[in-house]
């Protein structure tokens, strides 16, 4: 209500501000010492109209300026016809003037906001909004570019509800901004295939690989066309793939992403943020070809009103002016205290809290995933049986189940 209240006292002031210009203008015509002439300063009048309004107000004042200029009384009393006419005109040029650059103003400022409009549609629907709920999980999503204007860059994530399970990626593309959302097209594009079309969790992360290389591929192929073209270098992408089985097992496949934090105990005291998964990750997706085996780990297991916290590495990054670390983990135990854990909730916390650190002024992109399960206890299979589904040879975790 006081924002709104703000906004119309300024529209106010900016309609207001031409007519005050025109009293003043008068009023130092009749103050003034016999034989001052400031009248020309009314041709003024139209310009401030048409920057702080539109036309049509344009159009009246630049009429009222030019019946004031022609107007034998108060200050244009002390001037000859000759200035009187040449202050008229000069007022009708500059409102002609003041007129066309309006009007192409405002026709800029359609197809800006047009082409803003196109580029938000497009940018949520490739990094588009997460369900809140999801096979018996609660989950929410948010991300920070460091791009202004732009809803996406560098990070990607996506959790589909698969037969073969819940499947979560998360990434981060080397380089932020719209340099990089083709890359994270490319590979969202390929999870949301392969998460539903494989049932080995291996074969997932292989089908990721195939899809960047191809679109690698493409990109040296036109910029090799073009020889003003600066090339992009080495690529990379960090992927982080995991599958949380009906029992809240968390199935992992990490290419050099950081491990993500187990929110556990907020029984009404303060949560605990430990992290899970301390092994030594594959190299990023890009660098090196795949190994013929690929290291599935047994990350966690989610109980029942457990959550997981999935992030990109600008979170831990993140430094204040004093170039002291964003801490992660305390902020999250902060962000889900008490019972149960507000995915959403831990997100809008979590990122006000790195705003607030880095002073509105990040330096890379930051993506956050929550997970709660929602799920009753089920058994659980075998170690050996959920290895052989998710296609990968067995690997130790140093995270507590």
């Amino acid at each position: 209500m006081i924002r709104t209240r703000a906004v119309h006292w300024r529209r106010r002031v900016v309609l207001a501000l031409p007519g005050l210009w025109i009293l003043g203008v008068l009023a130092w015509g009749l103050l003034a010492p016999h034989g001052t002439q400031v009248v020309q300063l009314l041709a003024a009048a139209p310009v401030i109209a048409c920057a702080g309004s539109g036309r049509r107000q344009c159009v009246a004042l630049a009429g009222l300026c030019a019946v004031f200029a022609l107007a034998p009384f108060g200050p244009t009393a002390r001037l000859d016809h000759g200035v009187r006419l040449g202050t008229c005109c000069a007022v009708v040029a500059v409102a002609g003037a003041s007129y066309s650059i309006t009007r192409r103003r405002r026709r800029l400022v359609r197809d800006l906001e047009r082409a803003r409009e196109i580029a938000d549609t497009a940018q949520r629907l490739l990094l588009r909004p997460l369900p809140p709920r999801l096979d018996g999980m609660t989950l929410a999503g948010g991300h920070l570019s460091v791009s202004e204007g732009t809803l996406v860059g560098g990070d990607l994530y996506e959790a589909l509800a698969t037969p073969h399970g819940v499947r979560v990626v998360i990434g981060d593309v080397r380089g932020h901004g719209f340099a990089a959302i083709a890359t994270v097209a490319a590979v969202l594009g390929s999870f949301r295939e392969a998460a539903y079309d494989e049932p080995r969790l291996a074969d997932v992360l292989r089908r990721l690989e195939r899809a960047l290389q191809r679109h690698l591929g493409e990109r040296a192929a036109a910029e090799a066309k073009d020889a003003k073209e600066r090339p992009s270098g080495e690529e990379f992408v960090t992927i982080l793939l995991l599958e949380v089985c009906a029992d809240g097992v968390v199935m992992a496949l990490n290419c050099g992403h950081p491990w993500p934090y187990r929110l556990s105990g907020a029984s009404g005291r303060r949560a605990r943020a430990a992290p899970v998964g301390r092994g030594d990750p594959m190299p990023p997706l890009g660098l090196f070809p795949l190994p013929s085996e690929l290291p599935v780990a047994r990350l966690t297991r989610l109980h029942p009103g457990d959550a997981l916290v999935l992030h990109t590495d600008g979170a831990e990054d993140a430094r204040d002016a004093a170039g002291a670390f964003f801490p992660l983990a305390r902020t999250l135990a902060e962000a889900a205290r008490g019972a149960p854990i507000v995915p959403a909730a831990v997100i809008e916390r979590v990122q006000a809290a790195l705003l607030r650190h880095t002073g509105g002024r990040l330096s890379d992109d930051i993506a956050l995933l929550v997970l709660r399960n929602d799920r009753q206890r089920v058994p659980s299979p075998s170690p050996a049986a959920r290895l052989a589904r998710s296609g990968g040879r067995p690997r130790r975790q140093g995270a507590a189940s």
